[in-house]
């Protein structure tokens, strides 16, 4: 054990972020030893990513935060275009509907605050006895065939099996291991995004001020669940954004109808410039890249948070099962297989929506999204009709004398037997947990066999190549 009791551990997450909660939380659930390392004094102040979208907020029910990250916000309020004081109309900022269905319970973005977001899973880690260490900025981190060692700024060393970086776009992490970034500038205009306190306006709709000669947009919504507004300001390009209190009252007054005096305070800002950028790899040796470290997206259309959540919510499952001893450690390697191709694809979506060339609708919900295309994914029914469930995809919730989701609800592995033509017999599977429910067209008769993040990872007509494929996957 080292002098300041943070020992040894099996996971070292480098990054107190929503990436680096949601897999401590994991791990955590698990009983796997897990330590979140961060090098400020605190969690992240701001709200920067408060768009929760529908299978992220799947993902939380899943972990024991859906109720209090439900509570914590709120819908995403429609937006009204603003013109010289006056409302010239509405806009509605995503497409499709906010009613949820049988076997898509949430179908519309959540507001959540990103520092709100972080609490609760903050709060989650320590129910489950887990532990974050302030104040540890990472300057080393070496490996070799047992294990990983961090060396820090200050304190002692720690040593790991594992290692993943969640520690951001600037990833410390990412840059020792020497994994190269590459991307693109989304927009070369500088961006302000700051909380603050504003009088004059109504919490009802998210303002939108087109631009203005000399100046670019400005949005102004109210953060579910607070009293505060989230400014977002778009500045001409080489601009050297001014984030002091006079600065974002100058933004405001210039590109709407209200007065300096009426932003009355500021309790966090930022700037940056919008980029899209994806890492060469997710993985070198024993250190996993998750998040911001792996992928960079424009704030449009709410895909960073999201797609970091389930970086977490894929690794994590398979980092129990590899140190449970239950799967080889070769099952790690999915991961990369499995997250790279996604990352692309959603920093592609985020950079349309940017651009304006695209709306946020269903692609932005992530609810399509899933692995047909991985070695995990192994579908034996033959002659499936166009638009079947099939190994790969997302698990449907729905009631079938019991909601699916509690049935799956849990670290476990969930094997479901849907239909009268289902095979009665089955192998004992004394690490699974077996549901029988009536035929679902949802799914079809057969058998499913759902792994710990919600998505069919085989499927058949009968047990025949179930239990091969459960000792490669960790079941």
């Amino acid at each position: 054990m080292y002098e300041d009791g943070l020992g040894e551990q099996d996971v070292l997450i480098v990054g107190a972020g929503p990436t680096g909660l949601t897999l401590a939380v994991d791990l955590a659930r698990r009983g796997v030893r897990a330590l979140v390392v961060e090098r400020a004094e605190g969690l992240f102040p701001g709200s920067r990513g408060k768009g929760i979208q529908p299978r992220t907020q799947e993902v939380f029910d899943d972990l024991g935060v859906g109720e209090a990250i439900r509570a914590a916000g709120g819908p995403y309020p429609v937006g009204m275009i603003w013109r010289d004081g006056r409302r010239q109309g509405e806009h509605r900022m995503f497409d499709g509907s906010d009613e949820g269905s049988e076997d898509s319970p949430y179908r519309e973005p959540w507001m959540v605050p990103q520092w709100r977001t972080q609490e609760i899973l903050a709060a989650r880690l320590a129910e489950l006895s887990g532990g974050i260490a302030f104040g540890r900025e990472l300057v080393g981190l070496e490996q070799d065939p047992d294990g990983v060692t961090a060396v820090f700024a200050s304190g002692p060393p720690v040593r790991a099996l594992f290692a993943v970086a969640a520690d951001g776009g600037r990833s410390t992490v990412r840059r020792t291991l020497g994994i190269p970034m590459t991307g693109e500038t989304v927009d070369p205009h500088p961006m302000l995004v700051a909380d603050v306190r504003i009088s004059g306006l109504d919490r009802d709709n998210w303002h939108i001020f087109p631009p203005v000669e000399g100046a670019g947009f400005l949005a102004v919504c109210p953060l579910a669940g607070t009293e505060d507004f989230q400014v977002v300001a778009q500045f001409p390009e080489g601009t050297d954004v001014d984030l002091s209190l006079d600065g974002i009252r100058a933004a405001v007054a210039a590109r709407s109808h209200l007065a300096p005096a009426d932003v009355t305070s500021v309790s966090w800002a930022s700037d940056f410039r919008p980029r899209a950028a994806l890492a060469e790899r997710f993985r070198e040796g024993r250190v996993f890249l998750a998040g911001d470290a792996a992928h960079v997206h424009s704030p449009a259309g709410g895909q960073g948070l999201n797609t970091s959540v389930q970086d977490a919510y894929n690794l994590g499952w398979k980092l129990g099962a590899v140190l449970r001893g239950r799967a080889p450690e070769s099952l790690l390697d999915t991961y990369e297989e499995e997250r790279l191709p996604l990352a692309a694809g959603m920093l592609g979506v985020s950079t349309r929506v940017h651009r304006g060339e695209a709306r946020r609708g269903a692609a932005t919900q992530q609810l399509g999204l899933g692995y047909r295309g991985s070695s995990l994914a192994v579908e034996t029914r033959e002659d499936l009709a166009d638009g079947a469930l099939r190994a790969g995809d997302r698990a449907p919730d729905g009631l079938r004398g019991v909601r699916l989701f509690d049935a799956f609800r849990g670290p476990h592995w969930t094997l479901l037997v849907v239909g009268e033509a289902a095979p009665a017999q089955l192998p004992p599977l004394p690490e699974v947990r077996t549901v029988r429910v009536p035929s679902y067209e949802a799914y079809g008769d057969g058998l499913f066999l759902v792994r710990p993040d919600g998505y069919v990872g085989w499927a058949g007509a009968s047990s025949t190549g179930l239990a091969p494929y459960l000792s490669r996957a960790g079941a």
